[in-house]
């Protein structure tokens, strides 16, 4: 099919569980764009898009040696300056209401999560073609709040087919220590695996929009993937934690550079599997007591210390979150010292059968380290910028209280009670002081009260339910498909309530 490219997305028709295919995109009589794609012949079950604006202007063929000359798929693929079935775009019926989720296709992995003039970026694991994981690019999001997200273009195509774009981190190098920086933009650094290759590194000098491969990738070879890289201020050079396989032995190793480009290899801990996480935090709020946190991507973590080459754990690992839905999260380099906050998202693995997207992100969580009757422990609590959202607001649970998407604050007395909880449009929020155990859709957690109190903080979307318990001490992200369950809230449990604001939430679309 030869085709002069006009418009700005190419349409491509999926069929799930059809036959892949792979597609070629050939401009002058080279590869420009490689893909696998469950086409459609007939009857699409969703369309997905190929940006090609770059290439206005330019004669192209779109060719497949997996598939006839003379199929009827080919009459389906157009051009045009729309994507196809987006009509209802964001409006979708298992479509999260305040959490981002891309356009079409699959995401997985957050990456590349970094703070730059006024924006945060989210980059992410993601399949543009097809419902299913595959064809690994980094989508790109930017948002000003963390609410609010606008999808931009891929921001990482793969070197070539069958050498995917897997997850990584990104960090702006003020120093310009990898010699990258041309104009006025500070550059945008990005790591990440290469599967035909190592560990490479990317850079943006257009505000993260797009990235240019450093020519002498891959910059670390292993075997193992997911780089996550830092400046190490004390040492004034970079630290690079990357997940490690030795034969079964599977582990982070931690490599050090002072220009990106040459790593050595410094030390390793064992226990660890994918996309590792390193950063410091300040004790019960005290910036001159600071500890640093390792996490991978189930997100158990340890505590400890970290000179830039050798990470000593003190704590041992810990669990994180007692949710059925949280994997691979990553929390923001570079926000500014005046916010200070360390921000993490996480991937939320839920599935969305019969839409044109799959897989979510979880809400943005603000961590912070604390002592408990257990010890030193690392609290999660949804970001402030929730607020932006509240719209109607309820105080008491003889209101009737009806909506979709809520956030939740509530306090109970325990001092006398059994039980005490929510039935949150069908869903059971329990919290049983016997037992000292709270629950929620099979999954469930250790909790003291404080005070003879039991506080939880809730998010509710169409696919999640997502829990705080005792100002962040206890983390449950819940996948719920509750988007045809009833809308109303009620009080379970013989506990007295001493403060309760629900506040109904307004879309981000």
């Amino acid at each position: 099919m030869e085709i002069t490219f006009e418009k700005k997305y190419l349409n491509l028709p999926v069929k799930n569980d059809a036959e892949k295919r792979i597609i070629k995109i050939l401009i002058d009589g080279e590869i420009t764009r490689e893909f696998e794609i469950e086409l459609a012949e007939t009857d699409p079950d969703f369309w997905v898009f190929l940006d090609i604006s770059q290439f206005k202007g330019k004669k192209a063929e779109i060719k497949s040696d997996t598939l006839d000359g003379d199929s009827k798929a080919f009459d389906l693929i157009h051009q045009a300056d729309i994507i196809k079935g987006t009509e209802n775009l964001y409006k979708e019926k298992l479509r999260p209401q305040f959490h981002f989720s891309s356009r079409r296709g699959w995401n997985n992995d957050p990456n590349g999560l970094v703070y730059y003039k006024g924006e945060y970026h989210l980059y992410y694991q993601h399949n543009p073609y097809g419902w299913k994981w595959g064809n690994m690019h980094w989508g790109h999001a930017v948002s000003e709040d963390l609410i609010h997200w606008e999808e931009l273009p891929i921001a990482i195509y793969p070197y070539k087919f069958g050498d995917w774009v897997f997850s990584g981190s990104a960090a702006v190098d003020w120093n310009n220590t990898g010699k990258f920086k041309t104009g006025d933009e500070e550059v945008i650094i990005a790591a990440y695996t290469s599967t035909g290759r190592g560990e490479a590194i990317a850079y943006s000098k257009d505000r993260g929009r797009t990235f240019t491969d450093y020519e002498g990738n891959p910059v670390v070879k292993h075997q193992g993937r997911d780089p996550k890289i830092i400046w190490y201020e004390p040492g004034q050079h970079w630290v690079m934690a990357v997940y490690d396989e030795i034969g079964d032995n599977r582990g982070i190793a931690f490599y050090s550079s002072s220009d990106l480009k040459e790593w050595n290899r410094e030390s390793r801990i064992q226990g660890y599997f994918e996309c590792p996480e390193i950063f410091e935090l300040a004790f019960d709020g005290d910036d001159n007591n600071k500890k640093w946190v390792v996490y991978a991507a189930d997100g158990a973590y340890a505590i400890g210390s970290f000179d830039g080459k050798k990470f000593t754990d003190e704590s041992g690992k810990i669990k994180f979150n007692y949710g059925n839905c949280f994997y691979a999260s990553q929390t923001y380099s570079d926000i500014p010292s005046e916010d200070g906050r360390r921000i993490q998202i996480a991937w939320g693995q839920v599935e969305t059968p019969g839409m044109p997207f799959n897989q979510m992100m979880l809400f943005p969580v603000k961590l912070t380290l604390g002592t408990t009757e257990d010890g030193i422990r690392m609290f999660a609590e949804p970001v402030k910028e929730i607020e932006k959202l509240h719209h109607k607001t309820y105080s008491s649970i003889n209101e009737k209280i009806t909506g979709e998407l809520f956030h939740i604050k509530v306090e109970f007395n325990m001092e006398s009670a059994n039980e005490c909880g929510l039935v949150i449009r069908d869903v059971p929020v329990i919290y049983n002081s016997v037992q000292q155990k709270l629950t929620c859709q099979g999954c469930n957690a250790p909790l003291t009260p404080k005070d003879d109190r039991i506080k939880l903080e809730i998010l509710v979307d169409r696919t999640t339910v997502e829990i705080y318990a005792n100002d962040g001490r206890i983390y449950m992200p819940v996948r719920a498909l509750i988007v045809d369950n009833t809308k109303q809230i009620d009080k379970i449990g013989d506990a007295e309530i001493m403060s309760l604001n629900i506040y109904e939430l307004k879309s981000i679309w």
